[in-house]
């Protein structure tokens, strides 16, 4: 039975690991022997859009299972589905329990799982301050007891505390670069998801992709899943009327901020075609809220800082918002603590150069 003791030994360990991906082989390292599973798979996500990104951690767990396992989760299963755990007052849920020890109920199961010998599966969404970080799914094959409710709610109790770890890392600064990816990279995916065309700024991005499940394409590229997964979630964006936005934000092997977004084209004949994928380097106002949300800033010390980008005085924040001059000082201390800075130069260049490359935009760039 998993127990407390061993909840703070997990967590202490992932504590000390320097990746986002370490983390993850930490993680799974230490909660089998907690809760025992044949395999699983570890995904981190945008917490703004829900959507996997890098890292993945498969174990036990082929690369083209991966794809297909997340054909299911977009296009035909009901049950369990991660972004309504998003959502649910517990993000944490079993197969048998849900289905009343019907898994055939799951079209998953009935494709996916069953055949793979899977007898059931715990799935949970890592989420802290409302926000998704991550994605697991456990997996336990016949021949085994379905995982039972102490093992739910030991997985539910860890959920919010492995987010704010895998949060924490976007305070991580990119390796030093000689050279700057740059360009748009193109990717273009037909009706079955199969690669058909690339172009080279689009090669130079793969070739700077991290360790992970990946598709081995006909055009003798490994796209990772993170990408991939990215032109499915358009498609099914599409099939299902539009209204969301098929869009990541990624990290390159030397930690390096990129975005990665997707539309599904239609033809003459209003029918689905071709899925488009755009990779290119992040902007800054798309790297600065994840590295705010990692320093657990709140809106209106963010607020604050906004002003100091702007380079406004302390009266001059408390004009701009209303403050009183003790207020914001009050918070920009706050904030000095948080970030482990002492000045307002220190402060812009932590949260808004120290992750962007030299060529990138500027500071000014956030003032809208």
């Amino acid at each position: 039975m998993p127990t407390a003791l061993g909840r703070d030994e997990l967590l202490l360990r992932a504590g000390r690991a320097d990746s986002p991906h370490t983390l993850f082989s930490t993680l799974a390292t230490q909660l089998r022997r907690a809760v025992p599973y044949d395999a699983a798979v570890w995904r981190a996500t945008d917490p703004e859009t829900g959507m996997i990104t890098s890292p993945i951690l498969a174990e036990n767990i082929e690369d083209h299972s991966c794809a297909v396992y997340w054909q299911y989760e977009l296009f035909t299963e009901k049950i369990n589905l991660f972004r309504d755990l998003a959502r649910a007052p517990v993000p944490v849920a079993s197969l048998w329990e849900s289905t009343g020890g019907e898994p055939e109920r799951s079209s998953l199961y009935r494709g996916f799982l069953a055949p793979r010998g899977v007898h059931d599966e715990l799935r949970a969404v890592l989420r802290v301050d409302g926000r998704p970080h991550g994605y697991v799914s456990l997996f336990r094959e016949k021949g085994r007891a379905e995982f039972s409710t102490g093992e739910r709610r030991f997985i539910e109790e860890l959920a919010t505390p492995i987010a704010r770890l895998i949060r924490a890392h976007a305070k991580k600064r990119p390796d030093p670069s000689d050279g700057a990816l740059t360009g748009t990279g193109l990717l273009l995916f037909d009706a079955e998801g199969a690669l058909v065309s690339v172009n080279d700024e689009a090669r130079r991005y793969l070739e700077e992709m991290p360790q992970g499940p990946a598709s081995l394409t006909a055009l003798g590229l490994r796209v990772p899943l993170w990408v991939h997964g990215t032109a499915m979630r358009a498609r099914a964006i599409a099939e299902e009327g539009g209204g969301d936005t098929a869009r990541i934000r990624m990290r390159t092997r030397t930690g390096r901020w990129l975005v990665c977004h997707a539309s599904c084209l239609r033809g003459s004949d209003g029918r689905l075609g071709v899925s488009a994928v755009i990779i290119e380097r992040a902007p800054v106002s798309d790297v600065t809220p994840l590295v705010v949300q990692a320093y657990e800033l709140s809106e209106r010390e963010l607020e604050v800082t906004r002003q100091v980008a702007r380079g406004l005085s302390t009266s001059g924040i408390s004009e701009e918002l209303h403050l009183s001059p003790h207020t914001v000082r009050d918070h920009i201390k706050a904030i000095f603590e948080k970030l482990g800075v002492s000045s307002r130069g220190e402060l812009v260049g932590r949260l808004f150069t120290e992750y962007y490359e030299p060529t990138g935009p500027s500071v000014t760039d956030l003032r809208g």
